[in-house]
């Protein structure tokens, strides 16, 4: 699949843009199931966390993270903080969840980067994909018992719609509109990485993400893309 059937744009009027962006997508893959034990990928990364602790992930990325996401109202801390420590908080605690295999591809990354990913079924939110700011009074449902999310000032992914940019996913917390199901064939996912952080680490990122999909998940096809905003020399 070539690269520019996926394609991820940053809003003008995001200036400076906080976030180096990668955007990771599979074809094709095998109907999504809830494994009863961690694939080969995750267990080690798992026994890793128990054994060093809280530096798993160190101090100074969950800082740059936490910087990435601070932005007028949406602050960073308590419920709201990245999907990246609720992470490792929970393999700290031994009680990682395992959802499916794309989003246990997902969280693995995540965890191991110690940076949010956001992952979508692609034939729900497009191949086509905006990252744009929060704007007043926005919020989306996030899990299947109908609670919702803030999304004001938040760094936010938005697939097209027929009213414009709709928000379906961000650092925190998905959207339900979107997610993956057992009916999911297409996977897109986002990446987002502190911009202080060196192209070539996102780079290397992506492409495990994109690798461990493939094989994780059985996809005919995968890719990436790296995004660098335009406020980076």
């Amino acid at each position: 699949m070539a690269s520019e059937t996926y394609h991820l744009e940053v809003e003008a009027g995001l200036v400076p843009c906080p976030a180096i962006l990668a955007l990771i997508w599979a074809e094709g893959i095998r109907p999504p199931t809830t494994p009863s034990d961690p694939p080969t990928f995750l267990e080690p990364l798992l026994n890793a966390a128990v054994i060093k602790g809280e530096e798993y992930v160190p101090a100074e990325v969950r800082q740059r993270v936490r910087k990435m996401l601070r932005h007028g109202k949406y602050k960073p801390s308590g419920r709201s903080k990245p999907a990246s420590e609720f992470l490792l908080r929970a393999a700290l605690s031994e009680s990682f969840p395992l959802v499916n295999e794309p989003v246990d591809v997902n969280n693995a990354i995540s965890l191991e980067s110690g940076f949010p990913g956001s992952i979508f079924d692609a034939d729900l939110s497009g191949r086509h994909l905006l990252i744009r700011r929060g704007l007043p009074d926005e919020n989306y449902v996030f899990n299947p018992s109908g609670q919702m999310i803030d999304l004001q000032d938040l760094l936010l992914v938005c697939r097209k719609a027929d009213a414009g940019w709709e928000p379906c996913g961000n650092p925190i917390k998905d959207a339900m509109i979107t997610k993956i199901s057992t009916d999911t064939v297409n996977i897109v996912a986002v990446l987002y990485a502190p911009i202080d952080e060196p192209v070539s680490s996102v780079e290397d990122w992506a492409k495990r993400y994109a690798v461990i999909l493939a094989e994780h998940c059985g996809a005919s096809d995968s890719g990436y893309q790296v995004i660098v905003p335009n406020n980076i020399n």
